[in-house]
């Protein structure tokens, strides 16, 4: 899908938790810290998160061998409690997340737009990856 000449990118999953399990997971940095890693050799090393339209977050993302790192952050525009989160990242992207509670299910969804230095599929393997891991630790804590 392309809005205004930019590249849509959409990943999701369902998780086996209840909607505020799965809400409480993604906003919360002490959750945050334990999930947030395309692969086993990066972590995130510290987390904020004000979820209000107009707060920021802030990940921190190394690799593990300490070789390279950068945050991750941005300010959120839109917030319904266990529903809906948009949010704008530090380079002007936007990103939508939509949580859609199903009983002791949750379909988690993002969309963002694609950014033009890695492949739509590299950009698309890396998101899908990281909510691949938030599944796995919503399912096992």
């Amino acid at each position: 899908m392309e809005t205004q000449n930019k590249k849509i990118i959409e990943v999701e999953t369902t998780i086996n938790a209840p909607v505020k399990k799965v809400w409480e997971h993604w906003t919360d940095p002490k959750h945050i810290v334990q999930w947030n890693h395309a692969s086993a050799d990066w972590h995130t090393t510290r987390a904020e998160n004000d979820v209000r339209v107009g707060g920021s977050f802030v990940a921190r993302m190394e690799a593990k061998d300490g070789s390279f790192g950068f945050d991750f952050g941005g300010v959120y525009d839109a917030v319904i409690i266990n529903k809906y989160i948009e949010y704008t990242i530090g380079d002007g992207r936007k990103v939508q997340v939509y949580f859609a509670d199903d009983g002791n299910k949750t379909n988690v969804k993002e969309s963002f737009e694609a950014e033009s230095t890695n492949s739509a599929d590299m950009q698309k393997a890396g998101w899908q990856s990281i909510l691949d891991n938030f599944k796995k630790y919503t399912e096992t804590h």
